[in-house]
């Protein structure tokens, strides 16, 4: 089994500015979505904000994939192909944005969020805020000497304590020059149990949450996955360091003006 990596405070610092511009173009959609617009539409504002930045987007053709974007509506977890859909009022949608800086060492920066299209209904409205909650519990539980683990149980214990399910299909992964690599970060777990994590180790966490059961379909087109009862689902994602008392969040906007690192406390509710 590969080792996760360890990055450098160069390399890290390679990782801080390409998820930065990741975070920057995931908030142009965000302040641009609006019902009547197409995921074609928010396939393109990736695409062309990515290039002006000197970047790549890494989704195109990875593996194939057809577009710059994963944008993934309503009951679709994960891997959405953008297409002429039409967003409509009350829709949620997932855009999933990773950025490649060529010229700063081939490192990714990966995020997503789960996004409003108009106003939601109040079980849209659920999903979506546990999904993002979820992602909050899980980056207060990484320290060096902690567990992976411990990161999914969290995750798992607020989700169904919400009456929402924890997508065990996908999971988050490490990433720097690569786009997945070691180590999986699984969203749900037990405690203490798992890879032990070391300072300088980057990784996804990206809790995908079903409103209904957790598991799920894959549609004929050899991508995108949906939940296998209809049910809504939600994801939120950053790319994180491990730092020397909890985490730094590598994927934030350059508006952002809180804080951009987390201390370790799992004890955290909100």
């Amino acid at each position: 089994m590969a080792k996760a990596i360890v990055h450098s405070p160069k390399e890290i610092k390679a990782l801080r500015r390409v998820g930065q511009l990741a975070a920057d173009t995931l908030a142009l959609v965000e302040g641009l979505l609006k019902p009547g617009m197409t995921t074609a539409d928010i396939n393109a504002i990736v695409h062309e904000h990515t290039l002006e930045n000197d970047a790549r987007p890494a989704p195109l053709n990875y593996k194939g994939f057809p577009a710059s974007v994963c944008t993934s509506v309503n009951e679709v977890v994960c891997h959405g192909i953008p297409s002429d859909r039409v967003l409509e009022d009350g829709d949620i949608v997932n855009v999933d944005v990773t950025s490649v800086l060529p010229a700063r060492g081939g490192f990714h920066g990966d995020t997503s969020k789960t996004l409003y299209v108009g106003e939601p209904s109040p079980l849209a409205r659920h999903v979506v805020e546990v999904a993002r909650t979820c992602l909050e519990i899980g980056l207060r539980q990484v320290r060096p000497g902690g567990h992976l683990g411990d990161i999914g149980a969290a995750i798992q214990q607020y989700a169904e304590a919400k009456g929402c399910s924890v997508v065990r299909a996908y999971t988050g992964h490490g990433i720097g020059r690569t786009f997945h690599g070691p180590p999986t970060v699984s969203h749900t777990g037990i405690r203490g149990t798992g890879l032990r994590l070391k300072k300088g180790m980057t990784f996804t966490i990206e809790p995908m949450i079903n409103l209904g059961h957790w598991e799920i379909d894959h549609l004929d087109d050899g991508w995108t996955v949906v939940t296998r009862d209809g049910s809504l689902s939600a994801q939120f994602e950053h790319t994180i360091v491990v730092t020397r008392d909890g985490v730094e969040i590598l994927t934030l906007p350059s508006s952002w003006e809180g804080p951009r690192r987390i201390t370790y406390d799992p004890s955290w509710t909100p």
